[in-house]
């Protein structure tokens, strides 16, 4: 049915009105007309809205657009031929659209020339009902508040809500709490509402002994005229045992004894009963010690058992106390509280007995103590030096034997009194010895200041003095020795090495030296240049610790070795060599750096060095061998006298074989002169050689250069006295028999062959072979003033030799 609001009728919209072009009639103008639907009607479908009323004379159309027609909510309004606008569904106010009220727009169209005659805006507002009952946020509300939650205070806040219309009673409701259970005496909980939310309170004290949790049936009914709608919801409170059951010391166990110096020793065990629930903050003790001044004791709590456990934490001396008393408290993690109910208020916080009354009250008092008493046992005391630690302060180098101290120990035992020897402990390096009676102390050795084992001019020791007790014990003393220092060291170079650059302006290096020996016995240093160093070398300062070598320009390059002596300030010196190199780093940028590093072998090159001669050194052996015969023999000689080595030899010959040997025939007891020399050289091709040394020109100039050069050299002299001296008094004596010997070769192998002795020509006689030149000596040739320089031997070799020239001369004689 058609339905006007008197708000709605108030609100009437005049339109324009236009006139037609063609017809010259006046049209209407727009006019709002208002129905309403009632949501969730149940029809029979389709019924009937109302009619929209319009003056006509004439045949006209109507049309109906807008929401609910041709825009959502789509088909759910029509309009027939009379005006009637139709309903063919239900209508939802709680649409997923959001669309309270519909606007829609009529049209009347005349039928005879198609034209619109009337257009109206309607409007159709969908009507609430109470069809949604009020819902909670959560399905289940649970929280956990402790037993000492004070009243008045919010517990948790509900969130409800419902669907239908907020500015109608179908959309408001009440929360509302329907039960809690358990029901105790001791609280009375409340809800405040504020619109949609809710939020739990109680009155009075909670007590987790007597409920541990509180299960509350809340409800939430709206208003509805016609029917009223409601929906519950449960909250959960779960209480947390608080601390309002003060902890009682119940009994103890252990020793309640413990020895002196004896520490980490369990000593009592104190047992505690609490009712709060077991393994809570409000369960858990907490013991506190009372009278330790010195914090001699501890106590710890056992996690399982909840026992004090006391523990001695430093050494008890029997002869200061025998016994300790200790007073022990024991409370909780969390502090202790109490609230009991004296008088419930209606509508009204109730009236309450807590403890404590207000935030920071102390409850100390309420807390229980025990008195507890530990004994200390009397056990076997180490001597104790008096004073533990001695000084001393010694010149260094004092003699050995020297006393430095004498320690004073004492038995600090009261009961009983042991004796005690004096032992030495820790002396590093042996400086000190101990009389085991009387703990003196005295050098076992010459002091050395500049020892490694002397720390800032101090060395240290330590003594044991070791009582006869059971078990015995040991007290522990030390001494400092500090050390006056003398002037023994003398200063040194810090490098003796310099590298300096040729130059044609004076060039200087840095030259540094140092000393052990404490000031005014060390550096500045003196310095000075020893030797001809006048125009080439000098020191410039010549007093300081670092100094500067000045080279002048006239120095050459290459290595040079310079004496400096060095003082200290009490004059004691050292002199040292200080090899200075010099090179033209011009043409070489750094040659001495190079040269430096080039004469430096590290431990590989040294490595590769030995490898390189090993191979050599194979090498050459392995070569030896292939060129000699296994089988090797000496040639025996009568005598020895060494052998002369041919140095010019016509065919080479090979090192394996003895130098040439010499066969000696006596064709004339006077004359020398016939005698032939048979060489014999294994050549290369394996074939004897013959020679004749006294025959070859070479050899003939080989024996003349001796008797006119090599005689007047000196070190061609030497060499002869170096290899005979000790053989030609034997050879001066028995010359004549030895010339009369003939050496045969013996056959070394298959390849040699021993020839006879050949004579190839007598002294003066005519030659043979043109081939072979006479080897004749001049009188000119050998003169006697050469024996001058030479030893008395050669002058008896000589004498054989040559009497004839000897006997006229009359050097003969004086030699």
């Amino acid at each position: 049915m058609k339905t006007l609001p008197v708000s709605l009728l108030l609100v009437l919209f005049a339109w324009t009105v236009c006139v037609w072009a063609d017809s010259g009639r006046q049209k209407r103008s727009w006019i709002i007309e208002s129905f309403s639907i009632e949501e969730e009607n149940p029809g029979p479908f389709p019924y009937k809205l109302g009619k929209i009323e319009i003056a006509r004379s004439y045949l006209v159309r109507y049309q109906l657009t807008g929401q609910g027609v041709d825009k959502e909510p789509m088909g759910l309004l029509k309009i027939d031929n009379e005006g009637y606008v139709l309903v063919h569904r239900k209508v939802d106010y709680e649409n997923k659209e959001g669309i309270k009220i519909l606007h829609l727009t009529f049209e009347a169209v005349n039928k005879s020339n198609n034209e619109v005659d009337t257009r109206l805006g309607v409007e159709i507002k969908i009507l609430d009902i109470n069809d949604n009952a009020p819902s909670f946020q959560k399905s289940i509300y649970e929280v956990t508040v402790d037993e000492a939650h004070a009243q008045g205070k919010d517990v948790l806040t509900i969130l409800a809500h419902d669907e239908d219309d907020s500015s109608t009673n179908n959309g408001t409701f009440v929360f509302t709490i329907k039960s809690v259970i358990p029901k105790t005496d001791n609280v009375e909980f409340y809800i405040q509402q504020h619109q949609e939310s809710g939020t739990v309170y109680f009155r009075g004290c909670l007590d987790y002994e007597k409920a541990q949790k509180y299960t509350i049936l809340v409800e939430a009914k709206d208003k509805g005229e016609k029917i009223q709608l409601s929906s519950t919801n449960t909250l959960i409170i779960n209480i947390s045992d608080g601390n309002n059951k003060l902890p009682e010391i119940s009994g103890q166990k252990g020793p309640g004894k413990v020895k002196e110096r004896e520490t980490g020793i369990e000593v009592l065990r104190l047992q505690v009963t609490d009712k709060d629930t077991r393994g809570s903050e409000a369960w858990k003790a907490k013991y506190t010690i009372h009278g330790d001044k010195k914090e001699q004791f501890k106590i710890e709590t056992d996690p399982v058992t909840n026992e004090g456990i006391l523990t001695v934490v430093k050494q008890m001396d029997y002869e200061e106390q025998t016994y300790q008393n200790l007073t022990i408290s024991v409370q909780n993690e969390i502090p202790y509280f109490s609230c009991n109910v004296k008088k419930k208020v209606q509508n009204g916080m109730w009236e309450l007995e807590k403890i404590p009354q207000s935030a920071g009250m102390s409850v100390a008092h309420l807390y229980k103590n025990i008195s507890v008493t530990i004994f200390v046992e009397d056990v076997n005391d180490p001597p104790v030096f008096i004073p533990p630690v001695k000084d001393v302060t010694v010149m260094e180098n004092i003699a050995k034997g020297t006393s430095l101290a004498t320690f004073i120990a004492k038995d600090m035992d009261g009961s009983h009194i042991n004796t005690f020897k004096f032992v030495k402990g820790e002396d590093i390096d042996g400086w000190i010895t101990v009389d085991a009676k009387t703990g003196q102390v005295s050098t076992n050795k010459i002091l050395d200041r500049e020892s490694p084992f002397v720390i800032n001019n101090t060395y240290r020791a330590t003594l044991y003095a070791v009582d006869d007790g059971f078990p015995p014990l040991t007290g522990t003393g030390t001494l400092f020795i500090y050390l006056i220092d003398q002037n023994d060291n003398l200063p040194t170079l810090e490098v003796n090495t310099v590298n300096m650059c040729l130059d044609t302006e004076p060039t200087m290096a840095n030259i540094t030296a140092v000393d052990l020996d404490l000031p005014p016995y060390s550096s500045p240093f003196y310095y000075e240049l020893l030797g001809n160093v006048e125009d080439k070398w000098k020191v410039e300062p010549a007093f300081g610790t670092t100094v500067n070598l000045v080279k002048d320009q006239s120095v050459y390059s290459g290595h040079h070795l310079l004496q400096i002596k060095i003082s200290d300030q009490q004059g004691h010196y050292a002199i040292h060599n200080l090899t200075v190199t010099v090179c033209d780093c011009s043409v070489t940028p750094n040659c001495h750096v190079r040269m430096a590093r080039m004469a430096q072998m590290g431990p590989v090159a040294a490595w590769l060095v030995v490898l390189t001669v090993l191979i050599f050194i194979a090498m050459c052996l392995m070569v030896l061998l292939m060129s000699c015969k296994a089988e090797k023999k000496m040639i025996e000689m009568d005598d020895v006298l060494g052998h002369l080595i041919q140095t010019n030899t016509e065919n080479p010959g090979t090192d394996c074989l003895v130098p040439s040997s010499i066969g000696i025939k006596k064709t004339d007891s006077t004359n020398i002169n016939n005698i032939s020399i048979i060489v014999k050289h294994k050549t290369q091709q394996s074939q004897p050689v013959y020679t004749d040394q006294f025959k070859r020109s070479k050899y003939r100039n080989s024996i003349r250069s001796s008797y006119t050069e090599n005689f007047q050299r000196s070190s061609i002299r030497s060499s002869f006295r170096s290899a005979y001296s000790g053989k030609m008094f034997y050879l001066s004596n028995n010359l004549p028999d030895l010339i009369n010997k003939k050496l045969a070769l013996q056959r070394r192998d298959e390849d040699f062959v021993v020839y006879e002795p050949h004579c190839y020509a007598d002294e003066g006689g005519a030659m043979a072979n043109a081939d072979l030149d006479a080897i004749s000596i001049s009188e000119n040739d050998f003169q006697p003033e050469m024996l001058r320089n030479l030893d008395n031997r050669f002058s008896k070799l000589a004498k054989i030799s040559r009497p004839d020239l000897m006997k006229r001369s009359q050097l003969f004689q004086e030699v």
